[in-house]
């Protein structure tokens, strides 16, 4: 495979934690303007590609993320722990990607917003492979 650019890598990092090309090539430094057109056009790229499903293949966890949160939503909503239940809420948003706030942050920062999350709602800690 041929060896991508600093600004392909990013867009390709970006892409994991987004899946919205337009997202991510707005993170990985392409201007507003031309980040929708951007994104299309990396997102066609055979070496892009492979990138992108090389990046998804190492992120494995030894708990499904969201089943866990999900669970624990259940458990703080049935016992009327209203704030342990929104943040649950938050975090699932979050990891789905289905928020309207920008969310840029890296691997490593939303693995350590999701250990810290299931903290609190009391989950077990995993770790990413």
């Amino acid at each position: 495979m041929s060896q991508l650019n600093e600004k392909q890598e990013r867009f390709c990092q970006a892409y994991i934690l987004h899946r919205n090309a337009t997202k991510a090539a707005q993170a990985a430094g392409y201007s507003e303007t031309s980040s929708h057109n951007q994104g299309y056009r990396l997102l066609q790229d055979d070496k892009i590609q492979e990138r992108i499903e090389e990046l998804t293949n190492e992120i494995q966890t030894d708990v499904d993320v969201i089943s866990e949160i999900e669970k624990q939503y259940e458990v703080a909503r049935n016992a009327g722990n209203g704030n342990t239940a929104l943040k649950a809420l938050e975090l699932l948003a979050r990891v789905r990607g289905n928020n309207s706030e920008e969310v840029n942050a890296d691997a490593e920062t939303l693995e350590n917003e999701i250990v810290q999350a299931l903290k609190v709602l009391g989950g077990q800690v995993f770790c990413f492979v």
